[in-house]
């Protein structure tokens, strides 16, 4: 199975990393400052160490044929351009899936290559990517979740499991997909909210007086909106988020919090924004969460 993966960044490279140590035929869809990094290889930083994984990398201009799978793994900003530069890697029968958080980006991809051929994913990996374009993960979890947004699983998408079943992440089906993205839409908005208006690790704000229900008041607001669309939030999933994002001297931050502490662009707008939208349309009212969608746009136009 050839697999293109749009994106070389802390979720596509970690992943693609793995996928290619199992011998799978992997082919990163890359800028060209991004192929020169990874000319010597991709190189990981992790709990299991440090490693440099050879990839093969093309650019737009040079991409040539199809692939069998397409996976999309680029923040939401980037996602307009990258459907145009992928539409020339979709054969009739290729799938594509997205690694994107929230939910707007499967009406952009169904909209251009059909719901026939969009899947619905999820992964929780907690990397970044340095200047120098190393990958570094901060945290064990490595979970790939995928299914049909729009019907029920095929053989066609038994076998792309099976190819991404692979040492170094766990992959899984779920049959609710949609309900799936909803409970991570839940987890990150929630995670953004408290390390942004705090501006501190998850264990900074457990030390402080307080900080505990503030971390459980935010959590109760994301979850209602999940479960105001129709997407309860499951038991066990509630308590994995709760224990991950209270845990006494955890050194955990949100991707968006290190995008806005760092000065990069940020998905701000694209999570936060629309879940608060989203939150407004259901009747649902979540001031915590708006409070830190303030507090970004005042951010931005400051230092715009």
């Amino acid at each position: 199975m050839r697999i293109l993966i749009a994106g070389a960044g802390a979720t596509g490279g970690y992943f693609g990393a793995r996928l290619i140590q199992a011998e799978r035929d992997v082919t990163f869809l890359v800028r060209p400052r991004r192929a020169e990094q990874l000319r010597d290889g991709l190189r990981l930083v992790g709990p299991g160490g440090e490693e440099t994984v050879p990839v093969a990398t093309v650019t737009a201009e040079a991409l040539e044929g199809t692939y069998d799978l397409v996976i999309v793994a680029v923040k939401a900003g980037a996602l307009p351009d990258m459907i145009d530069q992928i539409a020339p890697a979709m054969g009739p029968e290729t799938m594509v899936l997205p690694f994107l958080n929230g939910m707007a980006h499967l009406q952009a991809l169904t909209d251009r290559f059909g719901p026939a051929r969009v899947l619905g994913g999820i992964v929780k990996v907690v990397a970044t990517v340095a200047d120098d374009g190393t990958i570094h993960q901060m945290h064990p979890i490595a979970t790939l979740t995928l299914g049909p947004p729009f019907g029920q699983v095929t053989d066609r998408i038994r076998r792309i499991h099976r190819e991404l079943s692979v040492s170094g992440m766990e992959a899984s089906i779920a049959e609710d997909v949609v309900g799936a993205m909803w409970h991570k839409w839940a987890f990150i908005t929630a995670a953004g909210v408290i390390t942004c208006l705090m501006r501190a690790p998850i264990g900074d704000i457990v030390a402080a007086p307080d900080g505990e229900p503030f971390i459980r008041a935010v959590i109760a607001e994301t979850e209602q909106v999940s479960a105001a669309a129709g997407h309860p939030m499951p038991g066990p999933e509630h308590d994995a988020m709760v224990g991950m994002l209270s845990a006494p001297g955890s050194g955990f931050t949100s991707s968006l919090y290190r995008d806005v502490t760092a000065g990069l662009p940020h998905e701000g707008e694209h999570l936060l924004g629309a879940f608060v939208a989203t939150a407004a349309g259901l009747g649902v009212d979540i001031p915590l969460t708006a409070l830190a969608l303030l507090q970004l746009r005042a951010h931005d136009h400051a230092t715009a």
